[in-house]
């Protein structure tokens, strides 16, 4: 059975993958983990950062005796995947993204941290702090977001993956994109697949950005199909 590993997004958890997991657990080997500072592994003194991810992803995997994995990664874990490809590429078979946003400078940092605002977050989406307070347990929340912001900044003024980089990647790759996907542009989108050397891009109709609004079976059938 091919080894999948599945990795969340930036303020997620390995638990969002629990509709995904039982569409795709009879065909996988599934793996998954939480990235430091996610669904109550502790903060790092470093911080947050795509390596950080990536060489927790290479220490999962020394842990569990996986030498090579395809990976799935939603969002931020989409990222964290093809620069594991660019540096670690000897263990990774293929990478399939969804919803990962590209284009990173300055501007485009500032904007996504405004929606990371804990007191604005509990003023108005109240269910959703109580959410990410669960999630993160016993871990601050508040402090995932301030991490998750301060990485995204730094993502802003130096992004990991230059485009010159994306040339160099030449994993089997599939990006997926939502329709509906306020997050994410499809020129970013274009961009990156264009720049991969085995790539395909692929949009998924009446799809949104957050994962839980995502059609699993759907989702499903595209890693299942993904050939190149």
């Amino acid at each position: 059975m091919e080894n999948l590993l599945l990795l969340h997004g930036a303020i997620g958890s390995k638990d969002q993958f629990n509709s995904l997991s039982r569409e795709l657990k009879s065909e996988f080997n599934l793996c998954t983990f939480n990235f430091p500072g996610h669904g109550g592994e502790p903060i790092p003194e470093t911080g947050f950062s795509i390596q950080l991810f990536a060489e927790a992803t290479i220490a999962f995997m020394d842990k569990n005796k996986l030498e090579k994995v395809s990976i799935f990664g939603y969002s931020m874990g989409g990222y964290v995947a093809l620069y594991f490809a660019k540096y670690f590429p000897d263990r990774v078979e293929k990478v399939i993204t969804l919803a990962t946003k590209f284009h990173w400078d300055e501007l485009t940092a500032q904007k996504e941290v405004k929606m990371l605002d804990a007191d604005k977050i509990e003023a108005k989406l109240p269910a959703f702090a109580t959410e990410l307070q669960k999630r993160h347990a016993p871990v601050d929340w508040r402090s995932v977001l301030n991490h998750t912001s301060e990485m995204l900044l730094e993502m802003g003024k130096d992004n990991p993956l230059k485009r010159e980089d994306y040339s160099t990647i030449k994993t089997p790759a599939l990006i997926l994109l939502g329709d509906n996907d306020k997050m994410v542009t499809l020129e970013e989108t274009i961009a990156v697949n264009e720049l991969l050397p085995n790539s395909r891009l692929e949009i998924l109709a009446n799809t949104s950005h957050p994962l839980e609004q995502v059609d699993a079976e759907m989702l499903a059938s595209y890693i299942r199909d993904f050939n190149i």
